[in-house]
């Protein structure tokens, strides 16, 4: 039998795959589509030499306000990346280097990975640490994924003092499993309030997920939260900012099972949200749930150094109703920068990192709620981060300085309820005393035109 070359789709092909999909034509596989819907055809200009197409992306490009003096966090921050970051992470051996498959081809890539852990564990005070995953939000969602199967129940209890991109994700990514989702209301002075944990925790809950710093900057010992949810034997599942734990309390030690969070601070540009780094650590006796890969240390048959995949709970390494996770990948190189970035600055300049801008922080706070009208969102300590209710609409603010060349911070009614005048506002090492004084003013300008 004559068989017809696969590029070639004549007629006759063509009439049997309809006849098959009992269709007359094309059109009728796009039946079920609205005509609204559909698109009418492709407008594709003709194409462009390199020289006008370099110009003609230029020119879309100048449409974004990048030069903006940026007071926003909510989870994404403007710290000072190092230039050796960009020039060590730009290198060919690193910069293409993908998954380390053969150990014996990749021990660089392989040892960046296995410091870059030993960093996180050490940062977030947990006994071990995985190679790193795609960004704050799906790391927190694979938190989850792996408490549930460690304590083998389906219902996790998430504060509300996490932040709400996260929990919008987790809400996408839980709605088709069996997994029942529950957010506790934060307390009246922008903390997790233990009366209603306490109230929701059962022995139905496999995890309960916080966040400290919260998403308003709020600083909270959850030990005693803590000791409550292993009471039930659940897990607790963190998130932290890796740069506030230069000085706050760190998770391992209010005794936090699961650790995860976004690593963008530690080396990464903002970039216009991504690509970003996520990052989790654990005890030693989760290991086997955990998704990913580890890599550990070892020696060879003669006894010299050498790192491998230690574990690999991936579909494409072990049977896939095995697999821990369906990732498929981590993202190397921008763990690389990460643990660049550490090594660069060292304990005591990450110290000095954290110390800036918890002083810069600090002297905007005194400033801002000096502002006639303008009071605190919530009498807690925070770390570089602060909420603070203004006398009218936070969009409009915010709106108004964009103009003037500042992004004057983050408003927390896009997210909730009933705070549309509370505005988030961050410092980092990298905010002088002359902008923060800028901001001080153009605010208060901003506010009294009400």
């Amino acid at each position: 039998m004559k068989k017809t070359p696969f590029c070639a789709t004549s007629e006759q092909d063509q009439k049997a795959m309809f006849e098959t999909l009992g269709i007359a034509d094309f059109d009728d596989l796009f039946a079920a589509i609205p005509d609204d819907l559909q698109c009418g055809g492709l407008n594709i200009p003709e194409g462009l030499s390199e020289m006008e197409m370099m110009q003609h992306i230029r020119k879309i490009a100048s449409k974004n306000t990048t030069n903006l003096v940026n007071f926003c966090g909510a989870g994404f921050y403007d710290h000072y990346i190092p230039a050796a970051v960009d020039a060590l992470s730009s290198r060919g051996e690193f910069y293409t280097a993908y998954t380390p498959y053969q150990p014996e081809a990749s021990q660089g890539t392989l040892q960046a990975a296995f410091e870059y852990q030993t960093a996180i564990c050490r940062l977030t005070d947990m006994e071990v640490a995985n190679a790193s995953l795609f960004d704050g939000g799906t790391a927190l969602i694979e938190g989850i994924m792996m408490a549930l199967r460690q304590t083998r129940r389906n219902k996790v209890l998430v504060d509300e003092g996490v932040s709400p991109i996260y929990r919008k994700m987790l809400r996408c990514y839980t709605q088709n499993l069996s997994v029942d989702y529950q957010e506790i209301p934060l307390s009246g002075d922008g903390v997790a309030d233990r009366g209603a944990h306490l109230e929701a925790l059962d022995d139905s809950v496999g995890a309960v997920v916080l966040q400290n710093p919260n998403f308003f900057g709020c600083l909270d010992n959850l030990t005693d939260l803590i000791e409550k949810i292993h009471e039930v034997k659940a897990l607790a599942i963190m998130s932290a900012y890796p740069m506030a734990l230069s000085h706050v309390e760190t998770p391992g030690a209010m005794g936090a099972d699961i650790v995860t969070g976004e690593g963008q601070s530690l080396g990464l540009p903002l970039n216009f949200g991504g690509p970003y780094l996520g990052f989790m650590a654990t005890k030693k006796e989760f290991v086997r749930k955990m998704p990913g890969r580890i890599v550990g240390e070892t020696c060879d048959a003669a006894g010299r150094r050498g790192y491998v995949l230690t574990l690999q709970a991936r579909e494409q390494h072990i049977r896939r109703e095995k697999a821990m996770s369906n990732i498929c990948s981590n993202v190397q190189l921008c763990a690389l920068r990460a643990i660049i970035y550490l090594s660069l600055v060292g304990r005591e300049g990450f110290l000095e990192v954290g110390r800036d801008c918890m002083d810069r922080a600090s002297y905007a706070y005194q400033k801002i709620i000096a502002i006639d009208g303008v009071e605190p969102a919530f009498n807690r300590r925070f770390f570089n981060e602060f909420a603070v209710r203004l006398p009218k609409n936070a969009t409009e603010v915010v709106s108004a300085l964009v103009d003037q060349g500042i992004a004057a911070g983050f408003p927390v009614g896009r997210y909730y309820e009933g705070m549309e005048n509370v505005l988030l506002l961050a410092f980092t090492e990298k905010r002088t005393k002359e902008e923060i004084d800028i901001l001080v003013a153009k605010l208060e300008s901003a506010i009294s035109h009400a």
